[in-house]
């Protein structure tokens, strides 16, 4: 099932970063197909840790850009990065801990997150990247 369908309002006209938002639409999916599915906890603990570490490589490629630029908002816009990878890292260390598991409130909330920060905050670096020849 398809909990977010990637659709042309998410894009923010980068090419690479239209395709790491797909990929990290697509881990979110799979995560919640996982936990529909009743997946194994090794399974959902493996899903879990390549979000984690997909989200680390893509907030840097947008940071990279941040820097090299001067955007204007790049404080703020690192400030929401590191607090979702807190969060997600806090999760991972009770679901390996087994204080929690994955449930519909956590998918809820990396869903909600991620097509809130796509559409949000990351649709504001669009129009700037662009002007500056990143395509």
């Amino acid at each position: 099932m398809e909990l977010i369908a990637w659709d042309p309002s998410f894009s923010v006209n980068v090419e690479l970063i239209d395709k790491q938002h797909q990929m990290l639409v697509q881990m979110v999916n799979d995560l919640n197909n996982a936990m529909l599915n009743g997946n194994e906890k090794e399974t959902i603990g493996k899903l879990i840790n390549q979000l984690i570490t997909y989200t680390a490589m893509h907030f840097a490629r947008e940071e990279h850009y941040f820097d090299m630029f001067g955007y204007p908002e790049t404080d703020m816009h690192k400030k929401q990065h590191n607090d979702f990878e807190r969060k997600v890292s806090a999760f991972e260390a009770d679901f390996k801990a087994g204080r929690q598991s994955l449930s519909q409130d956590i998918i809820q909330f990396l869903s909600d997150w991620l097509v809130a920060h796509i559409k949000g905050s990351d649709k504001k670096y669009g129009p700037f990247l662009t002007e500056r020849g990143v395509q």
